[in-house]
């Protein structure tokens, strides 16, 4: 991914008004961030552990959605992420939902995927993060990332819907 600037990611956003992404709060490191591992920039908001965001390349440029974190049961359990399809026990995984653009979300419509909570899915990838046991595949890297790129573009595109 290439390195994205504070005003590139709050021009990005889909799913929520220019006031609500003038707002949000973007990390202050950007400059630190692994881009070149990165297959989209996600973060959580530091003054609201229930909102996420998370930011993409696609055909028609950068897309931002505002995420919503369903709290956590606290039953330990064994998740898997519905983009990378890396697997965690316990609060590895969370249902996140993202209000639709237009007026279908103005309306109340929401589309939600479970993801990896931290939001750290090209890390988990390219072995960068552990998330304990992994479940053996026969595809390449570039096989996995193209699968979570995908994986990750159709949920966009149903945010967008």
């Amino acid at each position: 991914m290439v390195p994205l600037t504070e005003s590139a990611i709050r021009a990005s956003f889909v799913n929520c008004s220019k006031g609500e992404a003038k707002r949000l709060a973007v990390p202050r490191d950007l400059d630190a961030q692994p881009w070149t591992d990165l297959d989209f920039f996600g973060w959580h908001d530091p003054a609201a552990a229930q909102r996420a965001y998370l930011v993409a390349e696609s055909a028609s440029g950068l897309v931002g959605v505002a995420l919503r974190v369903a709290p956590h049961t606290g039953h330990a359990r064994r998740s898997m992420c519905s983009l990378c399809l890396t697997t965690h026990t316990g609060d590895g995984v969370s249902l996140m939902t993202a209000r639709k653009a237009g007026p279908s979300g103005r309306h109340g419509n929401s589309v939600g995927a479970y993801i990896c909570t931290d939001l750290a899915c090209s890390l988990y990838l390219r072995g960068r993060k552990d998330a304990g046991r992994r479940i053996e595949e026969s595809l390449t890297l570039a096989e996995k990332v193209e699968r979570t790129r995908n994986n990750l573009l159709g949920f966009l595109a149903n945010v967008a819907g």
